[in-house]
């Protein structure tokens, strides 16, 4: 790949170590000193190459590590349409807002292109040299056009002339002919064709989405006995590239004319597009619009595989307004996000084995949950614990006659969802039933306008948010007329009301009717319906009144009750990303004052640990492993008096000053020990998934002591099914 040619070729803050700034031998160190921070989006990339690391490791079934690499090419595809296009942006308008790190969009750029080339080199090499080996082993064959027999190659022709040539759209470009538009994310070929009177032209054909990206063929043996190949062939594992296919029979949409070539490519476009709710009359109708905008954004990033000439490359790139650095040239194929297709077959003994969710007991009985709930609080740890009593929390209040209102938000609930069908049947019952839909949850904005339109028509009373703010609290209250009057339950959580994500994102569920909790929540669902301005809280944390003065108190508590003690402060934090320089700043204190601070940061780390004087006490790893570690708890031992808070939100500034979050307490001894013991703690021991933050950047795997069996934490809860209920 080319390098950037807007900035200077700059060292990635990532690469050494910091030398903080002194005005004197014994001053303290400057907390402001941008190399105190990492960046942000050289961060982000780190963790991809996590996951990358997944994909690489042989002690992950095939299929796991096929699905892997999927992962970290579709990670990669939003990086670009929202992150790097945001960079493209500040470059070109002059808008800077520079990060605590001090790198100006250049750059950032610059780092990010050097740090990327080896990873998608290595993506690309691993593909070649492991994983396709490794398929074909397993008599999963993905197979170019030439490798194909001649029975399979007539198959595949009479299939695209019946069910794909229809679907093509040439488009010529010359002097009459504008520069097609090229939608986001589409495969295309760049199409050479020789005319008998005017000489060499281009064309762009469009590979259309509608199609699976990955076409079956049966094996020449059994060839004939299909007449078409439809999108399944029974018995058959051998694969050919749809666009390979495309290619090979071009000479049907270019009648008399010679096709010289056809070489595919792929454009990334900003996706990361602001609406002005305050001039939008109807922000339902203003969401549709800005999504279908989607496919206009400017280009960031073109791919085309390495066949494609100097001069193909540079139509596209001059066409599509873009720096000659901006394109990638790839060993292919490109958009290997699609190879999910093949983690997905149905070869069980190639993927991880499959489990069943544990379902506590005391919530199997949809009949009993409230009495449960009213007995003592009770937690869920998904995917270990089932999801169903979530759902059943919900569907059980839509017919019990003593409910009266239910209230929910929903943030990303997936295509099929049966909170949202319970949340309708309610209504149908005559409770009453007020639900915030989060329009504005990136990608899932089609899916969320579905269901708000349909909860509409069902008479469900829907609100798409606090202006200006995204709500991605995790909340549901359910109000309920018993026999001593009017009680609330409530269910507050780490991850969305999606049971289908419930199955591989590791999040927690709280049930609870805590008096002081519950009117929290029903004070919070007033402010978002109506125009409540509360700033005060019994005991739940909500961004962006009071969570970041709140968790800023509660570092700032530990400091001084380590200093009164005389040592013993804990703060253990466990969450998707830290980002934001206050709450960074804020634990460099506590590890000056000689509090312990350990970290548990999936993806984005902004702090610096192991640095002299400021970051010495401060510890920082990232589990990246079968499922997706997506909880959030924040731990401090307060001398003695442990809190725990869990929630939403991640410490990030868009969180804490930009979203509507909840983070709360659990305060009920046996589930504080169990999420301090059995989850948070737990994971800190892993050495099999578990990699430490290195005071340079660089990440190493945590290895198990001498002596020490490996432990998988995963793989431990799973196999111990839900270790923490040890009632």
């Amino acid at each position: 790949m080319s390098s950037p040619s807007t900035a200077a070729e700059t060292q990635s803050p990532t690469a050494s170590a910091p030398k903080t700034r002194r005005t004197r031998r014994d001053a303290a160190p400057n907390l402001d000193d941008p190399a105190l921070y990492f960046n942000r989006e050289l961060s982000w990339l780190e963790f991809n190459r996590r996951v990358l690391e997944e994909a690489q490791s042989k002690e992950n079934p095939l299929l796991e590590r096929v699905k892997f690499l999927s992962i970290f090419s579709s990670n990669l595809d939003e990086f670009f349409m929202i992150r790097v296009s945001g960079l493209r942006r500040q470059l070109q308008t002059g808008v800077l807002n520079p990060p605590p790190d001090g790198m100006s969009p250049g750059e950032q750029l610059a780092a990010l292109h050097e740090t990327l080339t080896p990873m998608l080199d290595e993506s690309a090499r691993l593909w070649r040299e492991e994983l396709m080996p490794a398929l074909a082993s397993h008599d999963i064959h993905l197979l170019s056009y030439s490798q194909l027999k001649n029975k399979q190659r007539k198959l595949l022709r009479r299939h695209f002339r019946r069910e794909i040539f229809p679907a093509l759209t040439p488009l010529a470009f010359d002097p009459s002919h504008p520069f097609p538009h090229i939608s986001n994310l589409s495969i295309n070929l760049a199409v050479v064709v020789r005319h008998p009177e005017l000489g060499e032209r281009f064309a762009r054909l469009k590979v259309p989405q509608i199609f699976p990206r990955l076409l079956r063929i049966p094996k020449e043996e059994t060839a004939d006995a299909y007449e078409d190949l439809g999108l399944q062939v029974a018995g058959s594992s051998s694969f050919v590239w749809l666009e390979e296919v495309v290619a090979a029979n071009l000479d049907l949409l270019f009648p008399g004319l010679e096709v010289i070539d056809s070489y595919a490519f792929r454009v990334t476009r900003d996706a990361d597009f602001d609406i002005e709710e305050d001039e939008a009359s109807d922000l339902l109708e203003a969401m549709e619009e800005v999504v279908g905008q989607r496919h206009f954004g400017f280009a960031v990033r073109l791919e085309v595989e390495n066949d494609c000439p100097d001069s193909i490359r540079e139509i596209l790139v001059r066409n599509l307004g873009m720096a000659p650095y901006q394109a990638f040239i790839m060993e292919g194929p490109i958009g290997k996000s699609d190879v999910m297709e093949v983690a997905k077959l149905d070869r069980p003994e190639l993927k991880d084995p499959p489990f069943l969710p544990y379902t506590p007991p005391r919530l199997t009985s949809p009949d009993n949950l409230f009495s449960e709930i009213s007995r003592q609080d009770q937690l869920v740890y998904h995917p270990y614990d089932s999801f169903q009593p979530v759902v059943d929390f919900i569907r059980t209040a839509a017919t019990d006659p003593k409910v009266l209102t239910i209230k929910q938000t929903l943030y990303r609930v997936g295509p099929d969802s049966p909170v949202v069908k319970a949340l309708m049947e309610a209504r149908e019952n005559g409770k009453q039933v007020a639900v915030l839909v989060e329009l504005k949850a990136r990608f899932d904005e089609t899916n969320n306008i579905v269901w708000a339109r349909a909860l509409e028509r069902a008479g469900v009373h829907v609100v798409y948010g606090v202006l200006g703010l995204k709500t991605h609290a995790k909340m549901s209250l359910v109000v309920r007329r018993e026999k001593r009057g009017i009680k609330r339950y409530v269910h507050l959580g780490t991850g969305n009301y999606n049971p289908v994500t419930a199955r591989i994102y590791t999040d927690l569920g709280f049930f609870t009717c805590d008096s002081n909790i519950t009117a929290d929540v029903s004070d919070l669902f007033n402010g978002l319906t109506g125009y409540s301005r509360k700033n005060t809280y019994r005991k739940i944390l909500v961004a962006p009144r009071t969570m970041r003065e709140e968790l800023l108190g509660r570092i700032s508590r530990e400091i001084q009750k380590h200093q009164e003690s005389g040592g013993g402060g804990h703060i253990v934090f466990k969450v998707n990303s830290l980002v934001d320089k206050a709450c960074i700043q804020a634990l460099y204190k506590a590890s000056q004052a000689g509090v312990k601070v350990d970290l548990q940061i999936r993806g984005i780390c902004c702090l610096r640990p192991g640095v002299a004087k400021v970051s010495e006490h401060i510890s920082v790893t990232s589990l990246v492993g079968r499922f997706l570690e997506h909880t959030r708890i924040f731990y401090f031992r307060n001398g003695g008096e442990e809190e725990i808070l869990a929630g939403s939100a991640d410490i990030m500034p868009r969180n804490l000053d930009g979203r509507v979050e909840v983070l709360f307490p659990m305060d009920e001894p046996e589930i504080l020990r169990a999420v301090r013991d059995d989850i948070l703690f737990t994971h800190l021991k892993d050495t099999v998934n578990c990699r430490r933050l290195l005071p340079d950047g660089r990440f190493e795997k945590v290895k198990p002591e001498i002596g020490e069996k490996p432990l998988n934490t995963q793989a431990t809860i799973l196999g111990h099914l839900a270790p923490w209920r040890k009632s």
